[in-house]
């Protein structure tokens, strides 16, 4: 039972949004913990730096499970989000902070061009909630 009035926003968010949005949201999520891990990487805090980055690879593993395979653009975003994950498990291995900017910017990027994408679809009816993206 959900009992915070924080949490309680947080689910009605994620049901009322369209999947643009859900997308975006994931990404935000994905970008706020290697952002955390690489504070955590600055500070030493290993054990946070493998939590956040782990976290992050949760979610970019979502979101290639998500992907809609009838698109040609999802098999380069396959292998983004692939490589991503890949440079996360460097960063965390190597406790360098390197390989983690480089997948921060490319989840940057793509939040960015969800966004941009989102806002060029408003006028036209989205998908339902639960479809693929790609």
């Amino acid at each position: 039972m959900i009992t915070s009035p924080y949490e309680k926003y947080r689910q009605s968010s994620v049901q009322t949004s369209t999947p643009s949005q859900l997308v975006v949201m994931l990404y935000d999520g994905a970008i706020r913990f290697v952002k955390a891990g690489l504070v955590a990487l600055d500070s030493k805090d290993y054990q946070k730096v493998n939590l956040n980055l782990g976290k992050a690879q949760t979610i970019i593993s979502e979101l290639m499970s998500t992907l809609d395979h009838s698109y040609d653009i999802s098999k380069s975003l396959f292998a983004l989000y692939e490589y991503m994950n890949y440079l996360l498990i460097q960063a965390n291995i190597k406790k360098s902070a390197d390989p983690a900017n480089e997948a921060l910017g490319y989840l940057t990027e793509l939040r960015e061009t969800w966004v941009q994408a989102s806002k060029l679809t408003a006028g036209a009816a989205d998908t339902p909630i639960g479809s693929n993206h790609g």
